[in-house]
């Protein structure tokens, strides 16, 4: 007579009394209760459309059992005895069995252009017309062109700090073009491409650089730390990975509120040492948010390499860890970008849960102005992705190869750009400062009394000793 089961009830019998108790009731199990298959969320895996490709490693929920709940279940061998365990069902096995700390083949990363700017045969992407297909190309040189030239403001002295994203164009660009304007954007802080291209014009960007009085930050942040309410991108923080339980918690409120948007959250590889990149993971998985978390994984967190960094095959492994549907994608190929995060928003929305998407791409230049990368890295190396890697050359000849950019273009494009960035740069040096009291507001609605008295002595010191603080400070 076969033996039943009963899982859901707690035992009366401790340690290794009930351990026995168990082994013991195991061995006498007779009939096997089936599994079900792994299932696809009803999809053809075999299908060659995007959301197929996209689709890979998704799967089926099992139900599970609360306290109090008993389900008998019956076994016919001891190799094909499975445990109802909350969560799903777990198989038995005699054989003691360590997973491996990592896969004989590296996961394999998703691309759509070759090297040579050439379309790779049979690969599935979202197709772009010419007006997108143009404007990615013209916001990516925009973007270039604004890197260099603050860059080189910095080295003159004119503004305290920068960070460029060269060699990441074609993820800065490629990602905001598959977003629409109502997703909500937690940056890093190498992303400025999503706002220039929902319309942060290029005078906004050298005002906040500059720190003047046009400035949303009214001079209280560091350069390049963005924001803009307008444009549903939160102001970027210098702490690494704070941003990511942020955007979590604000794709929940997006699902509670039933809205057509999600939020993407970008972060490098370094973030993710962090515990606020586990705990944001963890959080957005168990509660099936709307999130795109965007790894920008170039290979170097300031001076750390991955290699030291992380044990697993890259980033993408840990999103199915925590259950969350993931892709590696090539981040120096922005219709591979815009694919995959124009799959992975859709996803994210129709079926409330959580993307990982990790773009391997490489930090052409230092990770700011205070680095010197050629102090930890070969300048081979760097020359290498520079040049036969560049996103943005690998892009025109696709553009160019379909009849819609040509060498008169791009001189135009970048003499206008050019000349109009120098531009606003002399407007926003020429601007006024935020005046003193602006330090004190936008805490509380009404300034407290700690405030207000901090405020009267800085004004007492400067009255003290002005040679000390700056003539273009209007107090």
């Amino acid at each position: 007579m076969a033996m039943m089961i009963w899982l859901g009830m707690r035992p009366r019998l401790q340690g290794a009394q009930f351990g026995k108790r168990i082994m013991g009731s195991l061995q006498t199990i007779k009939k096997i209760q089936p599994l079900d298959p792994v299932q696809r969320d009803g999809e053809d895996c075999s299908s060659g459309s995007l959301r197929n490709l996209m689709a890979l490693g998704g799967f089926k929920r099992f139900m599970s059992f609360g306290a109090g709940e008993s389900v008998a279940v019956q076994y016919d061998k001891p190799s094909d005895q499975v445990l109802d365990f909350p969560g799903g069902k777990v198989m038995f096995d005699s054989e003691m069995r360590f997973l491996a700390e990592s896969p004989t083949e590296r996961i394999r990363c998703y691309r759509v252009l070759d090297d040579d700017g050439g379309t790779i045969s049979g690969s599935v992407f979202q197709e772009v017309n010419k007006e997108l297909a143009v404007k990615m190309y013209t916001q990516m040189v925009t973007l270039q062109i604004m890197d260099t030239i603050f860059y080189e403001a910095q080295r003159q002295g004119r503004i305290s700090f920068y960070m460029a994203c060269n060699g990441e164009e074609a993820l800065n660009i490629g990602t905001a073009a598959a977003l629409t304007d109502d997703d909500i954007v937690f940056p890093q802080y190498r992303e400025p491409g999503g706002l220039l291209w929902r319309g942060f014009t290029l005078q906004e960007f050298a005002d906040r650089n500059f720190g003047n009085k046009a400035d949303y930050g009214k001079g209280r942040q560091m350069p390049v730390h963005y924001g803009s309410n307008r444009l549903n991108y939160f102001t970027i923080s210098s702490p690494i990975a704070t941003q990511l339980p942020q955007a979590v918690g604000a794709a929940y409120s997006l699902k509670m509120d039933k809205k057509n948007a999600c939020s993407v959250t970008y972060f490098g590889d370094g973030a993710t040492s962090e515990g606020d990149f586990h705990a944001a993971m963890n959080f957005a998985a168990v509660m099936e948010v709307p999130i795109i978390f965007f790894c920008r994984n170039n290979g170097w967190a300031i001076s750390t390499p991955t290699s030291e960094q992380f044990r697993s095959d890259g980033v993408v492994i840990k999103g199915q860890a925590y259950g969350i549907r993931s892709i590696r994608v090539d981040g120096n190929d922005a219709l591979a970008v815009y694919s995959a995060v124009h799959a992975a928003r859709e996803m994210a929305i129709r079926e409330h849960r959580p993307i990982l998407i990790e773009a391997l791409t490489y930090r052409a230049g230092h990770h700011s102005t205070s680095d010197d990368s050629t102090r930890y890295r070969t300048i081979d190396e760097i020359e290498h992705w520079r040049t036969a890697r560049d996103p943005v050359s690998r892009y025109r000849k696709w553009v160019e190869g379909n009849g819609w950019w040509n060498d008169d273009a791009d001189s135009e494009l970048r003499n206008n750009v050019r000349k109009e960035m120098l531009q606003c740069i002399q407007v926003a040096e020429r601007s006024q400062k935020p005046p003193l009291c602006e330090l004190f507001t936008d805490v509380y609605d009404t300034i407290t009394s700690n405030l207000q008295e901090q405020e009267k002595l800085l004004r007492e010191t400067i009255k003290n000793h002005p040679e000390d603080y700056p003539a273009d400070v209007p107090v």
